[in-house]
């Protein structure tokens, strides 16, 4: 018999990668535990600038996005969700003295957000991460899963699972329940996931706080917070274009100051019935001030809250269930904060009241390293047993271009399914299989992910020809194909990545050079940041010293004249030169010292 294969230990987290903000989480002590950012905040914004110097990641990203909105990116886990063609965004970046364009995919974005996230959880550990766990909407396609699995590589993370959001919110969920004991047995929750960009409805059945089993999934993954501001900010545009006799849009800075505004008054509307939203000089110089009421914000966005209801109500009638056989309700993402679309969902559920054991905006990254540990096994008391599914049907086009389908929506992963399948054509040596994704009838209205060719079949009368087409989606929900003819010993395989939007693994290695490069770059540009920050404390804290000691007094006057023209000429000098190198911030703050510390030695002697 063979020895046990030994389970991998060390460090694990658990990162719940958004589309507006992504958090990071590690156990410790047995306990989940948030970490936070270097600005002290529990969540960071998925948001990546360029400025002239060096590239922003998280919360300095998101803060100068008004007055940068050109060469800011944010959603670009929504950019992934873009499969009608191979989604890049072009950005102009400082080279030397010139500036120069440079395109970037989606992935190459969402990689600098989990390597961000990366460096947050080491700083706190003091030591590399091992391995992680990353969350996606239950809803994202078999390629947008390949994509998020491309975004890893390229930042150097090993990843043990892609997982549903939805599905790991329930995990929280259950250990929560658990902790309480509140229901022992089967239940059947319903998780209803609005983030910022993402809208998933997951409706699981849950034993206790062991066995997860999702029963079936539904979402858009193109509805959320974002769109909310958006709606708001539309609303506000045609009352400045309005009182101002203005045709044409505004420019990029006003509608970023506008925006930022618009989400702030969406927050305040959560627990206020209304806001007042006021910007100084923000059109043709004019102060902008104008109220926002609760009722015209959930006016400006019915329409969007009745499209999540109408996914809900889709979701439970695939699951084959009543409203009232839904015993809890699970709200996940800081969007259900919004008080219309929570009393929405009430009505729909019999008036059956959220659970409020979880908080919306961090169950995702609890449950999420919940399951890190116990992949790993470093946490085996969880004893946690989960059944996830395939969010949409997966098949082959047939003759008539009809969806062949082997793998159903909402089939439990991982899975694998095969199917025999003929010639159509008297004597064809060649056949293609066109795979696709999706539930619709034609396949001309599903997307194609990828097509595999048979050749070199032997000449025969059509159907005698047989071929076995073998679906299998592993864990992370990535499908791979395998076509084979067993009779002539000819086999073709496929795994669902590198066709229409998704990289090639040329592009993939490319892009983890780059990410190195750049890595070696941002070290660079955090070394100047960081220079400078410390030559301005310094020259604070020597104009400080001279106005707390005794210098002003006729013996150190002139000692005193002469610190003051080195402060105010090192201030100057600072002020002139954003852009230089560590060494050169470093030699400044050496010769303010020079002067400065020798007289402070005497004063003090």
């Amino acid at each position: 018999m063979a020895p046990a294969e030994k389970k991998k230990t060390g460090e694990v987290i658990g990162i719940d990668l958004g589309t507006t903000f992504s958090c990071v989480v590690v156990s410790r002590n047995g306990k989940a535990e948030i970490i936070v950012n270097d600005q002290g905040n529990r969540t960071t914004p998925s948001s990546v600038a360029f400025t002239n110097s060096n590239r922003l990641v998280d919360e300095a990203a998101k803060n100068q996005a008004a007055l940068n909105p050109r060469r800011t990116i944010f959603d670009a886990k929504r950019l992934i969700v873009n499969c009608g063609g191979k989604p890049y965004v072009e950005i102009s970046t400082a080279s030397g003295e010139e500036e120069v364009n440079k395109t970037f995919s989606p992935e190459e974005i969402s990689a600098m957000i989990l390597r961000k996230m990366k460096e947050t959880e080491e700083s706190y550990l003091r030591k590399p991460v091992a391995g992680a766990v990353i969350t996606v909407s239950a809803y994202f396609k078999d390629m947008q899963r390949q994509a998020t699995k491309d975004a890893r590589t390229i930042a150097g993370l090993d990843v043990l699972r892609i997982i549903n959001e939805p599905t790991v919110a329930a995990i929280a969920y259950g250990l929560n329940n658990n902790r309480n004991k509140r229901k022992k047995g089967k239940s059947k929750i319903l998780v209803y996931d609005l983030g910022g960009g993402t809208f998933d409805v997951n409706v699981l059945e849950v034993d206790g706080s062991q066995l997860f089993r999702v029963l079936t999934t539904g979402g858009d993954t193109h509805l959320g917070g974002g769109d909310f501001d958006q709606r708001v900010l539309d609303y506000f545009m045609k009352l400045i274009k309005r009182k101002n006799s203005v045709e044409d849009g505004l420019d990029c800075r006003t509608l970023g100051r506008l925006r930022k505004e618009c989400e702030r008054a969406k927050r305040v509307l959560s627990c206020q019935s209304q806001v007042k939203v006021e910007i100084d000089s923000l059109f043709q110089g004019k102060d902008f001030s104008e109220s926002l009421t609760r009722a015209k914000f959930d006016e400006l966005n019915l329409d969007l809250f009745k499209k999540t209801m109408k996914v809900v109500r889709a979701t439970l009638e695939f699951a084959k269930l009543k409203k009232g056989q839904i015993e809890e309700i699970v709200l996940v993402g800081g969007s259900t904060r919004v008080s219309r679309l929570r009393e929405m969902l009430m009505e729909m559920l019999d008036r059956k009241e959220p659970n409020r054991g979880v908080n919306p905006d961090e169950a995702v990254a609890y449950g999420v390293v919940v399951l890190a540990f116990n992949l790993r096994c470093l946490a085996p008391r969880y004893g946690i047993t989960l059944h996830d599914v395939a969010p949409l049907s997966l098949g082959i086009n047939v003759v008539g271009d009809v969806m062949s389908v082997l793998i159903p929506r909402n089939t439990s992963i991982p899975t694998k399914m095969s199917q025999i399948y003929h010639t159509s054509q008297d004597n064809q040596t060649t056949i293609t299989f066109r795979i696709f994704q999706g539930e619709r009838v034609m396949t001309k209205d599903c997307l194609e992910l990828g097509r595999i060719s048979l050749r070199d079949l032997p000449p025969a009368p059509r159907g005698v020809v047989k071929m076995n087409v073998t679906f299998k989606i592993d864990a992370n929900g990535i499908l791979s194909v395998l076509v084979e003819d067993n009779a002539m010993n000819n086999s073709k395989s496929f795994v669902a990545k590198g066709y229409k939007g998704n990289l090639t693994e040329e592009e993939v290695e490319r892009m983890v050079r780059e990410a190195k490069q750049m890595a070696e770059e941002d070290k660079r540009a955090k070394e100047r940041v960081e220079a400078r920050n410390r030559f301005e404390r310094y020259i604070y804290d020597v104009k400080g010293a001279l106005n707390n000691r005794n210098i002003g007094t006729n013996k150190w006057s002139r000692d005193k004249e002469k610190v003051e023209d080195a402060v105010r000429e090192a201030s100057e000098w600072l002020d002139g030169n954003g852009n230089v190198s560590k060494e050169e911030y470093e030699k400044s703050m050496q010769k303010l010292a020079d002067v400065w510390n020798p007289i402070i030695r005497k004063v003090n002697a």
